[in-house]
C-alpha cells in the first residue's frame, strides 16, 4: 500500500467515524424526541449517515486499507454527558436540537478539514457530496431549533 492510500485512508476512516458518530446521534435523538415529524427527521438523517459510513468503508476496502466500524471515543461521552443533562433538565426539543446541531457543527468540521487534503478525485467527489448533506442536515436542525426556540 502507498503512503498516498494509507493517507487516503486515514481521512476516509477518520469520516467513517464521525459519521458513525451522527448515526448514533441521530438515534439517540430520535429515541428522545417525543415529536413524530422530529423523531421522523432524526431517523431519516441517522440511516443517511449510515449510507454515508457504508459508503466510506467500501471506498477504504477498494483502496486496501481497513475500514474504520466504531464510533468516536469523544462522541460516545458526549452522548452519555447529554443523557445525564437531559436527565436534570428534561429532555426538550430545544436542547435536544442543540445537542444535534452540536454535532452536525463537529461533522462539518471534520468534513472540511478532509477535503483540505490531496484527495483522488473519486475519493473528493464522494466526500464533497457528502459534506453537502452534512450541511443540509445542520441547515435543517438549525431550523427546527430556532423554530422551538421561538415556541
Amino acid at each position: 500500500m502507498t503512503a498516498t492510500n494509507k493517507e487516503v485512508i486515514s481521512v476516509l476512516n477518520d469520516l467513517i467515524e464521525t459519521s458513525k458518530d451522527g448515526e448514533k446521534g441521530f438515534a439517540a435523538c430520535a429515541k428522545d424526541v417525543k415529536n413524530v415529524e422530529l423523531k421522523q427527521v432524526f431517523t431519516k438523517h441517522a440511516q443517511e449517515c449510515a449510507q454515508a459510513a457504508n459508503e466510506l468503508q467500501t471506498e477504504v476496502v477498494s483502496l486496501g486499507g481497513k475500514p474504520e466500524d466504531s464510533t468516536s471515543v469523544s462522541a460516545d461521552l458526549h452522548r452519555f454527558w447529554v443523557d445525564i443533562k437531559s436527565s436534570v433538565t428534561g429532555k426538550s426539543e430545544e436542547a435536544i436540537l442543540n445537542e444535534a446541531e452540536r454535532g452536525e457543527d463537529h461533522a462539518k468540521a471534520v468534513y472540511e478539514k478532509a477535503l483540505k487534503k490531496d484527495l483522488p478525485s473519486n475519493v473528493r467527489s464522494i466526500v464533497e457530496r457528502q459534506y453537502h448533506g452534512v450541511q443540509r442536515n445542520h441547515d435543517q436542525v438549525k431550523a427546527l431549533r430556532n423554530i422551538a426556540r421561538a415556541s
